[in-house]
């Protein structure tokens, strides 16, 4: 498969060719959403916490006696039954992640892109450099070519320039081909890829 190049100002850049095997396979919801899932129960911080009945402070004393009130049995103000008493199975401190295979990570990484270059979502720039850290002319060159909702993908290492610029355009996102992944690909309507992040995917799914 081959896909026009662009540069940032939407000049014509030649051609490159894309691999089948990263971007021409049948895109499967279910790995997406398996690897959506774990990427985000990983995010997830787990600190919320309620207190239960062993770590709420009320008197031990028994509330009323026994018999003889009328009034149903009970004995701590701690019950949950009973205000300022403890959660009954509230959340407590824990992690939320869980394994998932590093052959299904991979895979779903080639599916998401392949849905996006299916979906023709998918463009191609020479290189993400920026002559000065100004976010009003990246944004202008965005403009000029239709972008507004974008995750730029760039080489091993970034341009500074291009990072500064973008870090204050809104639904935009500029990452390393290293960080590269389904759930930051999905969330941004185009996805723009470097000739060097397309070089490095190659290498990487050899």
């Amino acid at each position: 498969m081959e896909l026009n190049v662009k540069t940032l100002e939407g000049k014509d850049a030649g051609k490159v060719s894309l691999s089948d095997a990263i971007f021409g396979l049948e895109p499967r919801e279910d790995i997406i959403a398996r690897v959506i899932r774990w990427q985000l129960a990983k995010k997830r911080q787990g600190t919320h916490k309620a207190k239960g009945r062993a770590e709420v402070w009320r008197t031990g004393a028994k509330m009323y006696k026994q018999k003889g009130t009328g009034r149903a049995r009970h004995h701590s103000a701690r019950a949950p039954q009973f205000r300022g008493g403890g959660k009954a199975h509230g959340p407590v401190v824990r992690s939320h992640e869980h394994d998932l295979p590093k052959k299904v990570r991979a895979l779903g990484l080639r599916l998401a892109l392949s849905a996006k270059f299916k979906a023709e979502d998918v463009i191609i720039l020479d290189s993400l450099v920026a002559a000065d850290a100004k976010t009003k002319v990246l944004a202008g060159a965005f403009e000029t070519l239709g972008l507004t909702n974008a995750l730029f993908i760039g080489g091993a290492e970034l341009d500074s320039n291009f990072k500064l610029a973008a870090a204050n355009i809104p639904n935009i996102d500029v990452l390393p081909v290293q960080g590269i992944n389904v759930y930051d690909i999905l969330r941004r309507g185009k996805l723009v890829l470097s000739k060097a992040a397309v070089e490095a995917l190659e290498e990487r799914f050899k």
